[in-house]
């Protein structure tokens, strides 16, 4: 899907600090206020992005990779960290303790999540209404 998608601006990467994640959410906002022109999806936008970064800090480890793709229909978040996907007391790897993933299946047209020994990778798209 993303092959078919261009980018907008290129992807960067962030900390686990603090300021390092209010920035992640500047950038993806502005980037997507390229293509998207509806100020509440902006937000909703911006607000997934804060709930993928922060399950990437708070579950994940090293630098936080973040990339905004579109096709002019739809708008695509991708957020990856280094770190293996945290696991249970069974070993089983776990998705969410928070509300971070509920979020955004609430405001997104579709997500994925995907968790190996060499990171998380989540991803999440939204509509792009015709302006």
């Amino acid at each position: 899907m993303t092959a078919d998608m261009e980018p907008v601006g290129d992807p960067f990467t962030c900390t686990g600090e603090r300021a390092a994640g209010q920035a992640a959410r500047r950038i993806v906002r502005e980037r997507a206020a390229k293509v998207v022109g509806d100020a509440e999806r902006l937000d909703d936008i911006e607000l997934m992005t804060a709930e993928a970064v922060a399950n990437a800090v708070l579950h994940g480890s090293g630098l936080i990779t973040v990339d905004v793709r579109t096709d002019r229909r739809l708008l695509r978040v991708e957020v990856h960290d280094e770190g293996p996907g945290p696991r249970d007391d069974r070993g089983t790897l776990r998705l969410d303790h928070g509300r971070g993933l509920v979020v955004i299946d609430a405001l997104a047209a579709e997500w994925g999540l995907e968790q190996s020994a060499h990171g998380t990778y989540l991803w999440f798209t939204v509509d792009v209404p015709r302006m």
